[in-house]
């Protein structure tokens, strides 16, 4: 998606609104405060409140885009499924922002097809490098041939959504949560 310079000013300060405030402040009114442009300029800038929302969309998607499925190099996958937890849980500000406004669009997905498509997609991206790493590690020796490597994958993403969303409002440290994540990836790779 190729965004104006304009747009991309009001994405981000919507998604400061939405993370600061919730889905339900963001208006055209409330951005242009947040940015200090004229309600003119938004509208401007975006026909409609839901164009303004794809464009927030694609502007998350982009700043979050996962160095999680770079290839890690040669950490176990034990390590690399623990290390990518850990640095995608809401355990401090930018990434409970970026939670909370992950949040905030999964919940509109339900009720948007084209944003249900890219999180479905993003979905799909994390567990099949999940389930790649899996089978090099069935290859390597390092897990059982009997882990199934797509369940792995599922479980891992619904493991981190689960806890993520539970961090938000019970949080906890991050060594808590490292060893709750070990605990997890050892009983999920039958360590």
């Amino acid at each position: 998606m190729e965004l104006t310079p304009r747009q991309t000013e009001f994405a981000d300060a919507a998604l400061r609104l939405l993370a600061r405030d919730g889905m339900a402040s963001v208006s055209f009114r409330t951005v242009a405060a947040e940015t200090g442009m004229s309600l003119g300029a938004v509208q401007k800038a975006f026909p409609t409140k839901d164009a303004m929302l794809r464009v927030m969309f694609a502007r998350l998607r982009e700043q979050a885009s996962a160095p999680a499925l770079a290839e890690p190099g040669r950490p176990t996958l034990h390590e690399w499924l623990v290390d990518l937890m850990v640095s995608v849980l809401p355990l401090d500000i930018p990434r409970r922002n970026a939670e909370l406004q992950g949040a905030a669009f999964a919940e509109r997905a339900a009720f948007d097809p084209e944003i249900a498509a890219a999180v479905a997609g993003s979905d799909h991206e994390l567990r099949a490098a999940i389930a790649r790493l899996v089978h090099r590690a069935h290859a390597e020796g390092e897990v059982p041939a009997t882990v199934e490597a797509e369940a792995v994958a599922w479980a891992v993403l619904a493991f981190m959504q689960g806890m993520a969303s539970q961090l938000l409002y019970d949080p906890l440290p991050e060594d808590a949560v490292r060893r709750q994540c070990r605990w997890f990836v050892d009983a999920l790779l039958r360590r």
